[in-house]
């Protein structure tokens, strides 16, 4: 897994949100202010600090305009290497989901012993999603990995609650101070944490058991509070708050969840930030179809498209096995309980641009998945192995190309972009392939380029014109086009493609055509 991710992150050019988690980094590192990535709380992004503090980049504090224009003159016009710091900056993450398959190992060995902790951790190692997001300088599988861990450790309190409740409620501050979609487990893990106690003060009496019990819940969020404000306090001790970009007003219910959480002015600004994304009428695409808007069954649908067969089979089989087995039935709501609220809230979002908003399910299904081999019956301890054996295959076959990675039954990731769009496909982490494909095959030759993504084609050696600013019938030579783009074309660009010959593509992320 680790081979696979640091051939990936090497590869790549930095997606469409890496800048400006990595401008933050930055940011905190050097100047110890709260002006970037407002959106997001701090916690993941001082983990990729780790890796940009050894790269030591070149930094000008005063760059004007957005955080998407601090990313790009940090990356692209300060005399940095964005190959070196990019690899620096996703390097903490790598480092972060490794130690989180050692959880899911641990997780799963807890419940149902070595052999389905090795069935997990294989399913884990090799779930595409997974290492895709693992090898980037983002915050989603951060989140995901401290909530994971918080989960863990609760499940541990069943049997000694003293080390592994605060335990837990760090972890669980962990993952909000990562990301705020984290913020719906908050309750789920307070009552995951009372019925631990509960439980391990089964010899207690009544009263004292449920004193125990809402202590328990109590400690979780005061601890995971507590996190939260620590993350903040690092990055500026003083809580100063000078945002780039204007922090919108917001009325109602909203705006008074907003003001009302005992958490810094930042994370109040923040929330209000992602509150206001939510009433954008961003675009959307699935299965060929435009909208704008989002649909609810985007992301379930989304997963069935990009999870291995094998862990969707051997997930559901674990969840069976959950809820079957006398000795596992106390697990079920630790391990199905929290992706299927993060699930069902991430249903409700405006924004459909991945499975990324939805991590902690093909996580979980690795968890659950190796708890499948607990079957006494040959076959089906056979029939756990070749679902392991056809993830890992699935998953080989598609390297390097984790990120647009399709299963079988939808025709693995070379079919990806017709069935979805944006991070689930291109998110412009191909943009340094293409420089070389065009060097290599189409070198001297007329290029035309519509780029999604946050990289500097020219800084790469690629020297093009956008085909929609002239007339079509001077757009002649190769035209190369991401693929999110093709996917929501329309206009001057459908025209230019419908009356273009496909000739090839790079990384299956980006189409070439011949004009």
């Amino acid at each position: 897994m680790a081979a696979a991710m640091v051939t990936t992150a090497v590869r790549q050019t930095p997606t469409i949100d890496e800048p400006v988690y990595v401008v933050t980094a930055t940011d905190y590192l050097r100047e110890h202010r709260l002006r970037y990535n407002a959106e997001h709380p701090p916690l993941g992004k001082l983990l990729i600090a780790a890796g940009v503090a050894v790269a030591a980049p070149h930094y000008d504090p005063g760059t004007p305009g957005t955080q998407g224009d601090a990313g790009r003159h940090l990356l692209y016009e300060s005399g940095n290497d964005p190959w070196r710091l990019m690899l620096w900056a996703r390097l903490p993450v790598i480092a972060l989901t490794l130690l989180c398959g050692l959880v899911v190992f641990a997780f799963a060995r807890d419940l149902a012993g070595p052999v389905a902790a090795l069935a997990a951790l294989a399913l884990y190692a090799f779930s595409p999603d997974v290492i895709a997001h693992g090898s980037l300088a983002t915050l989603d599988l951060p989140m995901t990995a401290f909530l994971l861990t918080s989960v863990w450790l609760l499940w541990r309190a069943r049997l000694r609650p003293r080390p592994y409740v605060p335990l837990a409620g760090a972890a669980l501050g962990a993952a909000v101070a990562t990301k705020m979609s984290a913020l719906p487990a908050v309750p789920l893990l307070m009552l995951l944490a009372a019925w631990s106690v509960w439980h391990a003060r089964a010899g207690s009496g009544r009263r004292r058991r449920t004193l125990s019990a809402l202590s328990a819940g109590s400690t979780v969020l005061l601890v995971a509070l507590a996190v939260v404000w620590a993350a903040y306090l690092v990055v500026d001790p003083r809580l100063g708050f000078d945002p780039a970009e204007a922090v919108p007003a917001l009325a109602g219910k909203r705006a008074l969840v907003s003001g009302l959480l005992p958490l810094p002015p930042a994370f109040g600004a923040g929330m209000r930030m992602q509150f206001a994304m939510e009433y954008y009428p961003w675009g959307g695409f699935l299965f060929g179809r435009v909208y704008t808007g989002s649909l609810w069954y985007y992301l379930p649908v989304a997963l069935l498209v990009k999870t291995p067969l094998g862990l969707l089979a051997l997930g559901a089989a674990g969840a069976v096995t959950l809820a079957a087995v006398p000795r596992l039935r106390p697990a079920a709501p630790y391990l199905l309980l929290p992706p299927a609220l993060l699930l069902a809230v991430a249903m409700t979002g405006a924004r459909d641009f991945g499975t990324r908003y939805a991590l902690f399910v093909p996580v979980s299904l690795a968890v659950a998945g190796g708890c499948a081999v607990v079957w006494r019956r040959r076959w089906a301890r056979a029939l756990a192995g070749v679902l392991v054996l056809w993830v890992a295959v699935s998953s080989l076959r598609a390297f390097p190309y984790y990120l647009p990675y399709a299963n079988e039954a939808f025709g693995g990731p070379a079919r990806t972009h017709e069935l979805l769009h944006d991070s689930n496909v291109d998110w412009g982490q191909d943009l340094g392939a293409l420089a070389d494909r065009l060097r290599e095959r189409y070198p001297g030759e007329r290029v035309w380029l519509v780029y999604k993504g946050a990289g500097v084609p020219s800084y790469y050696g690629i020297h093009a014109a956008d085909p929609r600013t002239v007339p079509p019938d001077r757009v002649r030579g190769l035209l190369a086009v991401s693929d999110s783009a093709v996917a929501k074309a329309q206009g001057r660009l459908a025209e230019l493609i419908r009356t273009s010959r496909p000739v090839g593509e790079v990384g299956h992320s980006i189409t070439l055509y011949r004009r």
